[in-house]
C-alpha cells in the first residue's frame, strides 16, 4: 500500500483513477479546486480536499510516497481564455510542487504530460525522442513543465506520461473530445460534425489511461518519458465507427486545427504494458450512458464552457 496525492483528483480522470487506485488498496488524497464539482465516493482510505495547487502552503505534502500531479489547465481553447492562469497553474504551481514533493522527501513523482507537446508532425511514428515544436500554449506549458521536471530527477523518481486523447465515461463527463463529442453527436443530432477530418490522432481508452498509471506506480525501476496512445486513426475514421453502431450522417466542413500526428508507445509497452481497451469501447461506453440517462449535457461537460463561466465571475468580483 501506498499513500498517494492526486492533484486534480476530481477530474476526467482523476474520478475513475482514485477510485481504482482505493481498490488497490492504496490510501489517496485527491487534491482539487472543484471547478467541476466532485463525483468521488465516500472511502475510509479517501480523503479529498478543495485547493488550488497555485497556493503551495494549502497543498498538504507530508507522508505521501507518491505524487500523481493531474491537476492543470487543460486543452487549447481552455489555456487560450487567460494565458497568465494557464501558465501560473500548468508551468509555476507545478514547480513549487514539486520542489515541496523533495523537500518532505516524497520517493515518485508521476506527471500527466501530453501527446500534444509534439505539435504538427509528418513523420509515420512520433517517439519520445523527437523535437518537440509546441504551438498552442496548452502544448507549451506542458513542453515546459516535463523540462522543469526533469531538471529534479537527481533527486525524485520522475515519470512523465504524454497521453493521447482520452475517450470513454468517467463520473466528470467531458463531451469535448474527439471520440465522446462525435459519438454523443450522433446520438443527440443524429449528424456527427467533422471538422477537417484528415488529421489523425492518437486515442487511448479511460481504463487504459488509468491503467497506465497505476503500472508506473508499481515501476519505480522506470523512469523519464512515456507516450501513451495506441489507435492512431484520423478524425474521418472515427467518425464512420460511430455510424457501425448509430445511424448519422457525417457532415464535413473546414478545420482551423492543423495538428496531426501518429504516437508511438513501443517505449512503454516494452516495459511490460498491454493495451486492452479502445475507441469502439469508448464509443460503445458513450451510447450505453447516454440511453442509461446518466450522460448529462450540461456545462461541466465542456472545459471551455465551464472556465468562462468561472473566470467571468472572478472578473466580476
Amino acid at each position: 500500500m501506498k499513500n498517494i496525492l492526486v492533484t486534480g483528483g476530481c477530474g476526467y480522470v482523476g474520478s475513475v483513477l482514485v477510485p481504482a487506485l482505493l481498490a488497490a488498496g492504496h490510501k489517496v488524497t485527491a487534491f482539487d479546486i472543484m471547478w467541476f464539482g466532485n463525483f468521488l465516493p465516500n472511502h475510509n482510505n479517501l480523503t479529498v480536499i478543495k485547493g488550488d495547487t497555485r497556493v503551495i502552503d494549502s497543498v498538504p505534502m507530508q507522508g505521501f510516497d507518491t505524487v500523481i500531479h493531474l491537476a492543470n489547465i487543460a486543452n487549447d481553447p481552455s489555456c487560450d481564455i487567460d494565458s497568465k492562469i494557464s501558465w501560473e497553474v500548468n508551468v509555476l504551481a507545478s514547480k513549487f510542487l514539486i520542489e515541496k514533493a523533495i523537500k518532505n522527501k516524497v520517493a515518485q513523482f508521476i506527471y500527466a504530460s501530453s501527446g500534444s507537446v509534439y505539435g504538427v508532425k509528418d513523420e509515420p511514428e512520433v517517439t519520445e525522442d523527437l523535437e518537440l515544436v509546441p504551438i498552442s500554449d496548452y502544448n507549451k506549458t506542458k513542453m515546459i513543465s516535463e523540462r522543469v521536471f526533469l531538471s529534479y530527477k537527481d533527486s525524485i523518481l520522475v515519470q512523465i506520461v504524454r497521453p493521447a486523447t482520452i475517450c470513454g465515461t468517467s463520473p466528470r463527463q467531458r463531451l469535448d473530445l474527439s471520440v465522446n463529442i462525435l459519438t454523443y453527436s450522433a446520438l443527440k443530432n443524429g449528424i456527427i460534425k467533422v471538422f477537417g477530418g484528415d488529421q489523425t490522432r492518437p486515442n487511448i481508452h479511460m481504463q487504459d489511461m488509468v491503467r497506465v498509471y497505476q503500472h508506473l506506480l508499481d515501476r519505480e525501476d522506470l523512469s523519464g518519458i512515456y507516450n501513451a496512445g495506441f489507435e492512431n486513426i484520423s478524425i474521418m475514421e472515427i467518425a464512420r465507427m460511430v455510424t457501425k453502431y448509430l445511424p448519422a450522417e457525417i457532415a464535413v466542413s473546414e478545420s482551423n486545427d492543423p495538428r496531426s500526428y501518429r504516437q508511438n508507445s513501443d517505449k512503454l509497452l516494452a516495459t511490460g504494458f498491454v493495451q486492452k481497451y479502445g475507441v469502439e469501447t469508448g464509443i460503445k461506453e458513450v451510447i450505453a450512458a447516454y440511453r442509461a440517462g446518466t450522460l448529462q449535457d450540461d456545462d461541466n461537460c465542456y472545459n471551455i464552457k465551464t472556465m468562462k463561466k468561472i473566470l467571468s465571475a472572478n472578473l466580476s468580483n
